[in-house]
């Protein structure tokens, strides 16, 4: 169902592709979008290396939601920013692209439960996490993405 990449030879292992979506602070989450056009978004996510799911948060309406309520189809997308191999001038960029069905949750327990590695993700202030969770968890909406294909590959941009 899913392509196989055309050059082999830049394909990311499956544990490098884990940890670029574990440990890099935002992607693009692409949906389908009103008449069929794509609608993409730079977002915040977790990996949860506990159920493989990657959680993203969002408020209550708008474009993306009601893309997801229409199909739950999406893809996402994270890149690192690269580097630059000795004596070469182009930069390398390791990138992963994740295939996968979208499920809302809004059940505020599981929205803070979820959210707060998140947000650990960015701070350790836990003063502010939890003031930020006792205000905003019950405007907030959780998605859960479950990966169906992932795949990622070093591109050199020369």
């Amino acid at each position: 169902m899913f392509r196989d990449l055309t050059r082999k030879k830049q394909q990311l292992s499956p544990e490098t592709c884990t940890e670029l979506l574990k440990t890099l602070p935002r992607g693009v989450l692409s949906v389908i979008g009103d008449e069929g056009y794509p609608y993409a978004t730079p977002m915040n996510h977790y990996f949860c290396e506990e159920d493989g799911c990657i959680y993203f948060h969002c408020g209550r309406k708008g474009h993306r939601l009601d893309a997801l309520r229409a199909c739950d189809k999406v893809s996402f997308c994270v890149y690192d920013e690269g580097f630059r191999r000795e004596g070469e001038w182009s930069l390398n960029i390791r990138s992963v692209v994740v295939f996968g069905r979208m499920e809302i949750i809004d059940d505020p327990a599981e929205v803070a439960r979820l959210v707060t590695p998140l947000c650990h993700k960015f701070t350790d202030d836990e003063d502010y996490i939890q003031k930020e969770l006792k205000s905003s968890v019950k405007a907030t909406l959780l998605l859960k993405l479950t990966p169906e294909h992932i795949c990622g590959k070093l591109v050199n941009e020369a």
